[in-house]
């Protein structure tokens, strides 16, 4: 870990959600790295702390972020925005030039697409044979 802190300029975070990813990048973690970086999370939201990171983003220690998911997800990217009273931490996240929202979506290649539909497919032909 203090090689990855030393020497990082890209943190692109791959891990699931578990007990010891949960509010994993928070401020003592990101403060923990020698240089500012850039950080890619298409991991689980809820392993970054928001408020943390617009703190990072604010102060210049995250040069900017690339996020496919966000800690406030619920089932799915868009029902985010079906509440009435978001975080204030996320509305200024919302609002930064320096990051870039996808809506949970950075798995979608088209070789997934493809094999999602052979999977459907094959799952209809075995559910309803001819």
């Amino acid at each position: 870990m203090k090689e990855l802190q030393a020497a990082t300029d890209v943190l692109s975070l791959h891990t699931p959600w578990t007990p010891l990813t949960d509010k994993m990048v928070n401020s003592k973690f990101i403060n923990s790295f020698a240089k500012p970086f850039w950080l890619l999370n298409t991991a689980r939201g809820r392993s970054v702390v928001t408020s943390d990171l617009v703190a990072a983003l604010n102060f210049g220690k995250i040069l900017g972020a690339g996020l496919d998911v966000l800690e406030f997800e619920k089932l799915s990217f868009e029902t985010l925005f079906d509440s009435a009273t978001l975080p204030n931490s996320l509305r200024e996240l919302f609002a930064m030039d320096n990051v870039l929202l996808t809506p949970h979506i950075a798995g979608w290649t088209v070789e997934s697409k493809v094999k999602l539909a052979k999977t459907i497919t094959e799952k209809i032909i075995l559910k309803f044979p001819a």
